[in-house]
């Protein structure tokens, strides 16, 4: 199995603001899961005129929290990786607030609607930017500029935000240091994933503060990792159409036996996920309609 170095120890207190770094603080809001570890972080950037990435879930007293950390001065911008629920709808509470513009790639399932895919209605429906960005756009700010990184995979409109300043990334939900992210189609997409995860090994950025959990500070090992464990999933289900477990539910229990069965459903949709990319490349074969109860099998069975 592969080794992912997970880090999961964080030292905070809920409606408290951390200061992470000369020009990055952090609120996180009290929305523990399964898939948000402790909640939602709420990052903050620079002094004076700042920025908030992910204001977080619509919960009153987390915006109150943010507010509180940053009375005294300006939000001049709000800056979203995503629009799961737990990361944009907070948004709408904050501009009661604040005459900031909101930036972000796109409404939900914005990089897939382009392409004429209907996506699930799970995420923020609601949120529409402001301000549209785009890979390798630059937001400057008081002290401070946010290079845009397009990472879709996790969503298709998902995007990371560089602070060259502390050659530091925020990694969303694409890179999370306490687990690995959940890929459901249709609007996620493992290809897409798989490209966004290269992307990152390219770039040289020294720290990860993902949405939920603690820094990453050893990026491209863990990254590597993520890659490495990815590819790992995919010669699980090679194994799983060997034995003549043809469907999803058949390969869960196998591949995800170490997890609580509470998140198996979860883990179907990332098996899903690579198995959509599997048939993409021709490795594996789909008779039916390709969906999560379809029967797959190894490209050339019977």
């Amino acid at each position: 199995m592969v080794a992912i170095p997970f880090r999961r120890k964080l030292d905070f207190e809920y409606g408290e603001v951390s200061q992470l770094s000369p020009g990055i603080r952090r609120v996180i809001a009290r929305n523990p899961s399964a898939f948000t570890l402790y909640g939602t972080g709420t990052y903050i950037l620079g002094r004076g005129n700042v920025a908030v990435i992910d204001p977080g879930p619509a919960d009153p007293a987390h915006i109150e929290a943010i507010r509180r950390a940053t009375a005294g001065e300006t939000i001049t911008h709000m800056l979203v990786t995503h629009t799961h629920m737990d990361h944009s709808p907070g948004c709408k509470l904050l501009a009661e607030h604040t005459d900031a513009k909101t930036f972000g790639f796109g409404r939900h399932g914005a990089g897939k609607i382009a392409a004429g895919v209907q996506v699930e209605e799970g995420g923020d429906m609601d949120f529409e930017p402001d301000v549209h960005i785009h890979d390798g756009d630059v937001i400057e700010g008081d002290g401070w500029s946010a290079e845009c990184v397009y990472t879709p995979g996790h969503t298709s409109n998902h995007v990371c935000y560089a602070l060259p300043e502390e050659s530091a990334l925020f990694t969303g939900d694409h890179v999370m240091g306490w687990s690995t992210s959940v890929i459901s189609p249709p609007d996620g997409d493992m290809k897409s994933y798989m490209a966004s995860l290269e992307k990152l090994l390219r770039r040289s950025d020294a720290v990860y503060w993902p949405t939920h959990g603690p820094a990453i500070i050893e990026p491209k090992l863990h990254v590597r990792a993520f890659v490495a464990h990815r590819r790992e999933r995919e010669e699980q289900i090679r194994r799983c159409l060997a034995d003549g477990a043809e469907y999803i539910k058949d390969m869960v229990p196998s591949m995800y036996a170490s997890v609580p069965r509470q998140l198996h459903p979860a883990a179907a949709r990332s098996v899903f996920a690579a198995l959509r990319y599997l048939v993409e490349r021709g490795e594996v074969s789909c008779g039916a309609d390709l969906g999560i109860d379809a029967r797959f099998r190894l490209a050339g069975g019977a």
